[in-house]
């Protein structure tokens, strides 16, 4: 609690009651999005000649319009839901008039239940609008590429032709505005693009039209979300020159106490923690004292001297970053180091990376971990899961994993799902985020470090990669408890019993102690493993694999026409021999000898789960036992580590992390 350091999960329980409501955000309009469908056998290129017909018919490089296209929304149509800015369609030009108006009264978001592990804290502080216009201008304004059209804004909301062709539309306009050429040559449209990203920081546009560049220089592929192949070859020659910088203004610093109405400051005079190359704002998170001796809102450390960052973790808020904001910035309430916008991927630090925050629901993690938040709902990710979102927080971990050596994968680049209880009874507790579609495939692919094959077909280690467009398990629980979610690409794969759709999902003790069945609801993980996390084979039947998975057999679909995983080296721990079994931990604690005299020793406090000989489980490496002890002196000391001498492997053991003795397993390398 507070400055004891007990760690706090944050309770992402907000049912916002105003402005754009679940419901209606993922619900598709009536009639919406003719192009393509996945049983359209001609479709494939159709939304192609889309993109070739408007950049012929307004004098737009073809090139540069697929490239801003997929820089807003991976050419997807979302099912004509708009985003949280309003935008619509794979220009993602932007209504705000029709987007609020979609929303019926009273609606509310469903969100993830996740208690606190401080009883004792309030709840946080809700209510803020989930809509806002920011400090974007309406370059990409719907109405007005309806206007240069002469068409309804309707069909642009509605067909994604028109949309693209609004798209190109507002491009060529922009292009006019600044006094450039119109043609072939995409070198000469820098300015243009980012005058497009509508925004009013001249990093931010910059940054935008740096990342449209670099997919028109590498190029791109991929089955969009109504099943059409679409295609941008790659063009590495195309740079644009300095003068087409001259476009975008000066950098705009408010003075202090005038900022931006989220409240975050500019990067500049703060000493922020970012790359160059990103919007970044600096809104700082208190440790004060409050209540009875307590410090909030987190610790104050000398990390990586007194500790490697082992990890970061991804999370995504379950509220609006207006909101977060007041929660980060209040002492009783959880803390985090970064957090991301949707709309257009910026980003406001809030805690030295020095420091520890309160954001993983396990002090443990918490202590070796970076916290990144997301603004976002995992139910709603065509709304909120935005592609300079994606692209923001890649750049942001690729500078920090090489800042700290942080190994990209997907055992230290985890999501807060991923976290492990540190102990039986915080388990339950655990939170969800940032859910099954969260595109890791997609997002290590930002990070320069591809999920892959690294063994052959019959290796003892799978890594999960299943297709994200094409992989669409079913989901409840989006919009309504008991109702399906709409089709959607998912990072997820489900678990079962035996192999076949038809036997009981597998079970976890540990998040549901009663005994209760695993559900296919969005919210619940208990039966499905995610995309590039590694596991030991257990067996293989047919199209079918099955892993250990919390001490079970765990049985996916896994044929080799469409593979879910794929072979992976690697090192795996099994019980030593004669042991029938072991325990798995939470966390990786010192001995009781590591402790100084005087020091509450914490009882040893294995999970709920058994690691039976014949076992085995995925290893990334080992840790050392840590335990932080936050100061209780004053807001600016550093609390200590005790460090322990007991080595511990860190295992892929379920949906998250664990960890078992050094002394109690061996290590083994797979064979292929």
């Amino acid at each position: 609690m507070g400055g004891s350091g007990i760690p706090r999960s944050l309770r992402h329980v907000h049912r916002t009651a105003c402005l754009i409501a679940a419901a209606a955000l993922i619900a598709p309009l009536p009639g919406s999005w003719p192009l393509g469908g996945h049983h359209d056998a001609g479709s494939g290129t159709r939304l192609q000649r889309a993109f070739s017909d408007a950049a012929a018919e307004f004098r737009v490089p073809r090139r540069l319009l697929l490239g801003v296209s997929y820089m807003e929304s991976r050419w997807d149509t979302h099912a004509g839901a708009p985003s949280v800015i309003g935008g619509y369609g794979p220009m993602h030009l932007t209504d705000m008039r029709a987007a609020l108006a979609r929303a019926p009264g009273g609606a509310v978001h469903h969100a993830a239940p996740g208690p606190s592990a401080s009883p004792a804290d309030p709840p946080a502080s809700h209510g803020a609008p989930m809509v806002k216009k920011g400090s974007f201008s309406q370059v990409a304004s719907l109405e007005r590429a309806a206007g240069l059209l002469g068409v309804p804004s309707v069909r642009l909301r509605t067909d994604a032709v028109e949309n693209i062709r609004g798209g190109a539309a507002l491009m060529a306009a922009t292009q006019r505005e600044l006094g450039r050429p119109l043609g072939a040559d995409p070198a000469q449209w820098w300015g243009a693009v980012a005058r497009f990203s509508g925004s009013t920081d001249s990093v931010a546009a910059a940054t935008y039209a740096d990342n449209v560049f670099e997919v028109i220089r590498k190029g791109a592929r991929r089955t969009t979300d109504t099943g059409e192949r679409v295609t941008l070859a790659a063009s590495p020659g195309v740079r644009p020159g300095a003068t087409e910088r001259e476009a975008v203004p000066a950098r705009e610093v408010p003075a202090p106490g005038s900022g931006p109405e989220d409240g975050a400051k500019s990067s500049a005079g703060t000493g922020v923690e970012c790359p160059a190359t990103l919007a970044c704002g600096w809104l700082p998170s208190p440790r004060v004292l409050y209540g009875d001796d307590r410090y909030g809102n987190h610790d104050v450390a000398d990390r990586p001297t007194d500790e490697k960052i082992e990890y970061v973790v991804i999370h995504d808020t379950e509220d609006t970053q207006n909101t977060m904001f007041k929660t980060v910035q209040t002492p009783s309430e959880a803390s985090w180091h970064y957090t991301i916008r949707s709309s257009d991927g910026q980003v406001t630090q809030h805690i030295r990376t020095k420091d520890i925050g309160w954001h993983s629901g396990n002090q443990d993690v918490n202590a070796r971990s970076i916290g990144i938040e997301h603004e976002g709902f995992l139910a709603q990710p065509d709304t909120w899961y935005t592609e300079q979102m994606y692209q923001s927080s890649a750049r942001l971990v690729s500078y920090l994993a090489k800042k700290y050596a942080i190994p990209l994968d997907r055992q230290h680049i985890i999501g807060h799902e991923d976290v492990p209880g540190p102990v039986t009874a915080s388990i339950p507790g655990m939170h969800e985020d940032p859910g099954p579609y969260w595109d890791w495939r997609h997002y290590f692919d930002l990070l320069g470090s591809p999920l892959r094959a690294t063994a052959g077909p019959d290796s003892e280690l799978v890594t999960v990669l299943p297709d994200f467009a094409t992989n669409r398990p079913e989901y409840t629980g989006c919009t309504a408890e008991t109702e399906l979610c709409a089709p959607h690409g998912s990072s997820a794969v489900r678990l079962y019993t035996e192999p076949t759709e038809l036997a009981p999902l597998v079970q976890d003790v540990g998040k549901r102690p009663g005994g209760e069945d695993s559900t296919i609801g969005v919210y619940d993980m208990t039966s499905r493993v995610s995309t590039g996390q590694t596991y030991a084979v257990a067996q293989r039947r047919g199209d079918w694999t099955a892993i250990w998975y919390l001490g079970q057999k765990a049985w996916f679909r896994n044929p080799s026409a469409r593979p879910t995983a794929v072979g992976s080296a690697g090192r795996m721990v099994t019980p030593k021999p004669g042991l029938p079994d072991i325990p798995v931990y939470g966390r990786a604690t010192p001995e009781d000898s590591a402790y100084p005299d005087g020091t509450t020793v914490p009882p040893e406090s294995p999970l709920p789960y058994k690691f039976l000989a014949g076992q085995r489980y995925a290893t990334q490496g080992s840790v050392r036992g840590e335990r932080f002890e936050p100061s209780g002196v004053d807001s600016g000391s550093p609390g200590r580590f005790v460090k322990g001498r007991a080595l511990y492997y860190e295992i892929q053991f379920g949906h998250r992390l664990a960890y078992v003795r050094a002394d109690d397993v061996d290590v083994v390398r797979a064979t292929a």
